[in-house]
């Protein structure tokens, strides 16, 4: 299992994230350009004294990380996605893909992989998207809980 950020812009999420990543022992994958540095005190201020716990990989580019993966280890989470997330089917190898706060996925990702794109239903039109650490942790521990990791 590994979550992937792309371009992340907000410090205290990606801390977030990665506390949420040392504590499920899944790699926290850093698509580049950051919106931030590694170093911003917010960062490290939300992923307390964690860091350690965490493997952290950067990548210089979304389509240079994709290379390195399997089409069926991917799977794409947008609010434009029409499948719910607890209809995929994860495997070990899964790579959850998450754009940034601000911007979500480039459109050329929907072009390629179509039917890689899913959502998490939200039951109110009030509200646009959920935060991105919240969303990870969602689909985080669906996955899990699909290979049986729940009970962590």
């Amino acid at each position: 299992m590994h979550v992937v950020l792309v371009e992340p812009e907000i410090p205290p999420n990606t801390g977030n994230i990665a506390r949420l990543c040392a504590a499920t022992n899944t790699p926290l994958h850093l698509v580049e350009p950051l919106g931030f540095r590694l170093t911003d005190s917010r960062l490290r201020r939300a992923g307390l004294d964690y860091w350690h716990a965490v493997t952290v990989v950067r990548h210089p580019d979304l389509r240079s990380y994709l290379e390195s993966s399997t089409r069926e280890a991917l799977f794409f989470l947008s609010k434009h996605g029409v499948e719910p997330h607890w209809n995929a089917c994860f495997g070990p190898d899964a790579r959850l893909v998450f754009g940034s706060e601000t911007r979500g996925l480039p459109d050329w990702v929907f072009k390629e992989y179509p039917d890689r794109i899913w959502t998490i239903r939200m039951q109110s039109t009030a509200v646009r998207s959920l935060n991105l650490s919240n969303a990870v942790a969602i689909v985080l521990y669906e996955a899990l809980r699909q290979l049986d990791r729940g009970r962590l």
